[in-house]
């Protein structure tokens, strides 16, 4: 290699004794020629190129710190010089740490290994944990087992507690259940009105509707249809002038929510003191509580087990298709059985039309009551029965399948 392959000469003021004596002085481009040339004793020398960032070997960097001048045949008498083999096998001989003694303190030595690779130390081994390593195959999650999302022990209690009370007042005097309905319907209006005010700021009066609401449920044992007509109209009259006692601000939309809660809870359940009417009012009104219940159930049983495609996600989420599919099957069954041994003159086809409605109605009616509860941000109505809610979130399916069963068995088996 010449030299011109690190650069131009220096220019002619460039000192002689750098490039040594010469008679005609430094020529452009020529390599210097001469006497002091052709002496055996001179060395030619060129400068080394800088490397950024690399102490220099045997420099201020070993110096500042502590470490001794490197020695042997590459820097004899501080002069560097062409290294051989035979200098690498000497001084690697003489050394017995190499090459842990010529990398100490993470500079370079002089000496056969000028190849500004630095030197790295092997990393300490650190703990294995297969964890955190990307490669190591992770545990299989636990399988989430599904839950109800309620208190089952608490629900069943409440259950069996309220059947028994319904039982015992349909079968031993049925004045006692018409009062039954009554206080269930009034505690529905509370809590409806209640979470209405909470949520959304809507006064609907209470007043009025907890005894127009009564007096429905009254009138429909009473006097039937026509007296639960009437009750209705007063009911609604009466939440109209009530609410005129006070500032104008909001009468729209308080008498509005009045009266569709007069309609939604009292009137609906009107229709179960209809049925209570008949000679066989017990029986119809124990078939209606069983094929709506049998209904909830069959739905629960099969969605919670082989639910997967939802029915109403945006509603309610929880409710599926194959929910829907097992609260149909379950009614209609208990439907044919109940209208062919409970009901006198029913027959089981007759059942599993009945069956099939029920399902129906109490499935629109538990999601109706489920987009008001989402409309208002609440999960529940109330507080009051442990493991369901309120009384409305069991009302909710009753209401609507009210009027499907009484008008069904009307039309199958008569009024009487």
């Amino acid at each position: 290699m010449n030299d011109s392959s690190w650069g131009a000469p220096p220019h002619a003021g460039s000192q002689a004794g750098y490039w040594g004596p010469n008679d005609q002085g430094p020529v452009q481009g020529a390599a210097p020629a001469g006497p002091g040339y052709d002496a055996p004793e001179a060395q030619q020398t060129r400068p080394m190129p800088i490397v950024p960032d690399v102490p220099a070997p045997g420099g201020h960097q070993d110096d500042d710190r502590g470490a001794a001048r490197p020695g042997g045949p590459a820097f004899r008498d501080g002069t560097p010089h062409r290294e051989t083999p035979q200098a690498f096998r000497e001084e690697s001989s003489q050394n017995e740490s190499f090459p842990h003694e010529s990398f100490r303190d993470g500079n370079r030595r002089g000496g056969p290994y000028r190849d500004d690779t630095p030197s790295v130390q092997p990393p300490a081994a650190a703990p294995q944990n297969p964890e955190s390593m990307p490669d190591a195959p992770q545990p299989a999650p636990a399988p989430q087992k599904k839950s109800a999302g309620r208190d089952l022990g608490a629900a069943i209690g409440v259950g069996v507690g309220l059947g028994a009370v319904i039982v015992a007042s349909l079968f031993v005097v049925k004045a006692v259940f018409v009062g039954v309905i009554a206080i269930a319907v009034v505690v529905g209006l509370w809590e409806l009105t209640s979470r209405l005010q909470e949520r959304k700021g809507i006064k609907a009066p209470l007043v009025p509707l907890a005894l127009g609401g009564a007096a429905m449920v009254v009138s429909g044992y009473v006097r039937g249809a026509e007296g639960a007509w009437v009750a209705m109209a007063l009911t609604a009259l009466a939440v109209l002038v009530w609410r005129m006692t006070e500032p104008p601000e909001g009468y729209l939309k308080d008498v509005t929510a009045g009266l569709f809660a007069a309609f939604y809870v009292p009137f609906l359940a009107t229709f179960v003191s209809l049925m209570l009417t008949a000679e066989d009012g017990a029986q119809r009104v124990l078939m209606f509580l069983m094929l709506t219940v049998v209904s909830d159930t069959g739905a629960y049983a099969v969605g919670w087990r082989f639910g997967k495609h939802k029915l109403a996600p945006r509603i309610s989420p929880g409710k599926t298709r194959e929910g829907l599919l097992g609260a149909v099957t379950f009614a209609m069954v208990a439907g044919a059985l109940c209208m062919q041994f409970m009901i006198d003159g029913g027959t089981w086809w007759q059942g599993l039309l009945l069956g099939l409605a029920v399902a129906v109605s109490a499935t629109l009616g538990d999601l109706g009551e489920s987009m008001i509860k989402r409309d208002l941000g609440i999960k529940d109505m109330g507080t009051l029965l442990p493991g369901h809610g309120g009384i409305m979130d069991r009302l909710d399916s009753l209401l609507p399948t009210a009027p499907v069963v009484w008008l069904l068995l009307v039309i199958f088996v008569g009024a009487t």
